[in-house]
């Protein structure tokens, strides 16, 4: 990546993908400010290797908004803002309300507030990218999980809709990965069936996610544009 002292915001990095990512990035040399909603190993980690950990509840725009405004006490400038917060709730009859609010709070409204208010603190880092993770499942859809894939299609959208408004000083590109690594509890015929749904059939691990980072942030041509990371379910 192109060097630069700007630190890296990504948000919700405190375990698996968004924990891998941010200890790769301070690999590279970068400074990193990540964003945590509950104390974990991972948070205590990050903060040990000098990142800056920043509380954040991203179900409410007040929230949100306390979140900005304690990032802007610790950075001027910003390299780039990696969206990778999520939230999977289960859409549970007579709460469904709930679920889908919730979700759209975490999915789209933080992103869509973080930029409009962070976007002058990355004009003053040049390069400077927006990098929204989505899900391979917007592709198709889900009949369980309806509200979680609306939301995460709305973030696609907003992928779109920044790159246009902020180009050509910020670049804004999407990941929508499928399933890259399994929790410790799931069961063998939960794995084989996950695998089976993809061409190559492999779990490759976070580390592919990092390096679809590094390719929309070292790239100086590419804007508007999500990544399938999947492993090929879309030809299976």
């Amino acid at each position: 990546m192109t060097a630069t002292n700007a630190p890296i915001l990504i948000t919700g990095a405190g375990q698996r993908v968004g924990l891998h990512c941010a200890q790769r990035l301070l690999d590279d040399g970068h400074p990193v400010i990540f964003s945590y909603r509950s104390e974990r190993p991972g948070v205590q980690a990050l903060r040990e290797r000098g990142a800056i950990a920043v509380f954040a509840d991203f179900s409410s725009e007040a929230g949100i908004l306390a979140f900005i405004a304690e990032l802007n006490t610790h950075t001027q400038s910003l390299r780039a803002i990696i969206h990778n917060a999520s939230a999977w709730i289960a859409e549970s009859p007579d709460d469904e309300s709930r679920a889908f609010t919730d979700m759209f709070s975490v999915h789209m409204l933080a992103p869509y507030l973080i930029n409009l208010h962070c976007s002058p603190l990355l004009q003053r880092s040049t390069p400077a990218d927006i990098v929204h993770i989505s899900d391979d499942a917007v592709r198709k859809g889900s009949r369980q999980h309806i509200a979680y894939c609306a939301t995460k299609a709305g973030l696609d959208s907003l992928t779109l809709s920044f790159a246009a408004q902020l180009a050509p000083l910020i670049k804004v590109n999407g990941i929508a990965p499928a399933m890259v690594m399994f929790n410790d509890g799931d069961d063998d015929a939960y794995r084989a069936k996950v695998l089976a749904k993809s061409a190559l059939g492999i779990e490759p691990g976070p580390e592919v996610i990092y390096q679809s980072v590094r390719y929309l942030l070292d790239n100086p041509y590419v804007t508007g544009t999500t990544l399938t990371v999947n492993g090929g379910r879309h030809i299976k």
